[in-house]
């Protein structure tokens, strides 16, 4: 394959340098900010944040292609600003001295330049105190400022998307999945901004339709956002995810993570954010794949909603124009809070398991068609209704006083303690030598006994591990691995933590290093492959948990082996006394593999399964 020879070549046939026109100029750039419907709204909509707008509305038509309008409620600009908003690096944001002291959305003044390049622009606007301006930019031409009419605020109308570079347009997708992308932009938007007002309507064909909408949340940040993910995640979420809000040297994470049995099936309910920006990292996605690293099986995805707040000196935004990558000045730091903050909220939620599962549950067991009955009769008329299947007919009286005592002594009698002394309530069964059943005071659970003791042995066996370290195993013959320098560095400058997990690595000249010790408990093992898995986990995230991942599946399998199995008939003292321990030990809602270790069961929904409510 050869490249074509430039065509732009003097009187001897070398090429020329020229100086490319404004318009060229801003067409290239564009190419960069704008690279669809929706990084155009992005850009718009982050301005109108900027400009400290309460309400923002977008309007869009055939997908952002024909028409995008953003309408807010911000400070506005002056006849005198509009020309300078269209001229490209200018912006209010920030004086230029401290390209790392960045507090807003934008920064670069490249946005409306952009546009106005690749489309028609024009921006009304009106500064509090000063008269509404408008101005027009097509195809990197200004039109002059002249006089309009608007309240307050500034609307941004963009026509004709790309029509400058027809080319672009052949390589945008369907009108609804550039309309997906679009709202998906605006509603991570609005889960960073709880507090301001989003509106995001169709008007292809002259008729408006709302696709959605997030009226602005009142109260702190928590109560705050957690409205406004109640209506973009659905409550559901919200009802199934913990607080998180911790801070480590410096570094502060907030936001909600759900439990482990909520998990999904695609990483689509994943939404980290820095400083209120969101962002597409892979260090920070991989941190949140590492807390729930033991609690979810490979194929199931965490849901969590994050925002690292971090000192602007201590992260780098300006990586690329589009600004959603970032880079740390201490990203071990990040990554070390992320996974310590999500363990720590997970291992307190203890034996809690989402309430989707008794959803489920319930779904499973309710009957089609509905069988309709009366409501639950109170303990007079169950007696009479005894009386009345009684062979004496209607003698209500004494057949009545004689069944009652029968009614008290059916109870069981083996209830030492109240059911509502403990969370997971107490043993009354054992069902298909498997599943354990308990009385709650307000309901049942069923207990899955094999699921629910392999998580308690194999958090024991965790704990044990952690209190006498992990013993590693001296190799009589060093195992020597050939990298290339960039790899062997790599590894080298990880090798004080694998040493911790017992994998002790030193340099043997060149680009080689030896495999001096492996963990004991993993036996044989194949170095070579071993250290090239690590490096592929180094290069994608630039950490590597791959051997404690290793140790700690070793580990679940030896829980699994020592678990009561199924089909072990119970004592209810051993029932009971497996119910206590899951109480008591965290992460006791789910098994090593993901899956509830049990089912909650509300008196109310199992008398909605009966029509009795």
């Amino acid at each position: 394959m050869t490249l074509h020879t430039p065509k732009i070549t003097g009187a001897s046939g070398r090429p020329v340098i020229r100086q490319l026109d404004e318009a060229a100029i801003n067409r290239i750039a564009a190419g960069e900010v704008v690279e669809r419907p929706a990084s155009a709204v992005k850009e718009l909509v982050e301005n109108a944040l900027d400009a400290g707008a309460s309400r923002i509305q977008v309007d869009i038509a055939d997908g952002g292609k024909t028409l995008i309008r953003v309408t807010d409620d911000g400070c506005g600009m002056t006849a005198d600003d509009l020309p300078l908003a269209l001229s490209r690096h200018a912006t209010s944001k920030i004086d230029g001295s401290d390209l790392l002291d960045i507090r807003s959305f934008g920064f670069r003044g490249e946005a409306l330049p952009s546009l106005g390049a690749v489309g028609r622009l024009t921006i009304t606007s009106r500064a509090e105190g000063h008269p509404a301006a408008q101005i027009a930019c097509e195809g990197s031409r200004l039109s002059p400022v002249r006089p309009a009419a608007l309240s307050r605020g500034t609307v941004v109308e963009l026509r004709d998307l790309f029509f400058a570079t027809p080319a672009r347009l052949k390589f945008l997708r369907s009108d609804r999945a550039e309309m997906q992308a679009v709202a998906e932009v605006v509603r991570r938007l609005a889960m960073a901004e709880p507090q301001v007002g989003f509106t995001l309507r169709d008007v292809t064909g002259g008729e408006a339709r709302t696709l959605f909408r997030a009226d602005p949340q009142s109260g702190d940040l928590f109560d705050a956002l957690e409205g406004r993910l109640a209506g973009i995640l659905g409550r559901e979420f919200t009802e199934n995810a913990l607080r998180i809000d911790a801070e480590r040297e410096g570094l502060r994470l907030r936001g909600f993570a759900a439990l482990p049995t909520y998990s999904r099936g695609s990483s689509a309910q994943q939404y980290l954010f820095v400083n209120g920006r969101p962002v597409l990292d892979r260090m920070l996605f991989g941190a949140l794949r590492a807390a729930y690293f033991d609690v979810l099986s490979r194929d199931r995805h965490p849901a969590a909603v994050l925002n690292l707040i971090a000192d602007p000196q201590r992260v780098d935004v300006n990586v690329h124009p589009a600004k959603a990558e970032v880079r740390f000045r201490e990203p071990d730091a990040a990554r070390s809070l992320i996974i310590t903050a999500l363990k720590s909220a997970l291992a307190g939620a203890g034996h809690r398991a989402s309430s989707t599962v008794g959803a489920a549950t319930l779904a499973a067991f309710r009957p089609e068609p509905r069988v309709w009955q009366m409501d639950r009769p109170g303990q007079p008329a169950i007696a009479r209704a005894f009386a009345f299947q009684s062979p004496d007919g209607f003698a209500e009286a004494p057949q009545a006083t004689a069944l009652a005592p029968a009614l008290r002594e059916a109870e069981p009698q083996a209830q030492d303690v109240a059911p509502e002394a403990h969370p997971l309530g107490t043993a009354r069964a054992q069902l298909h030598e498997n599943y354990i059943v308990a009385q709650t005071a307000a309901g049942i659970v069923i207990v899955d006994q094999h699921a629910a003791h392999e998580r308690l042995v194999y958090e024991r066996l965790k704990r044990q591990l952690a209190e006498t370290g992990i013993r590693s195993q001296p190799l009589l013959i060093p195992e020597i691995v050939e990298l290339s320098p960039t790899d062997a560095a790599r590894l080298l400058d990880a090798a004080p933590a694998l040493a911790e997990v017992g994998l002790v690595i030193e340099p043997f000249g060149g680009a080689a290093v030896a495999i001096r010790e492996t963990p004991a408990i993993l036996g044989q093992v194949n170095g070579t492959a071993l250290v090239r898995d690590i490096l592929d986990e180094l290069a994608d995230q630039g950490d590597s948990g791959l051997v404690r991942a290793r140790i700690d599946a070793i580990l679940s399998r030896m829980a699994c082996h020592g678990s009561v199995r199924s089909g072990r008939q119970m004592r209810l003292e051993e029932m009971n006394a497996l119910l206590r321990e899951m109480e008591a030990t965290p992460l006791s809602g789910q098994c090593n593999h993901g899956r509830p270790t049990h089912v909650e069961l509300s008196l109310a929904d199992i008398e909605r399964l009966f029509g009795r409510r």
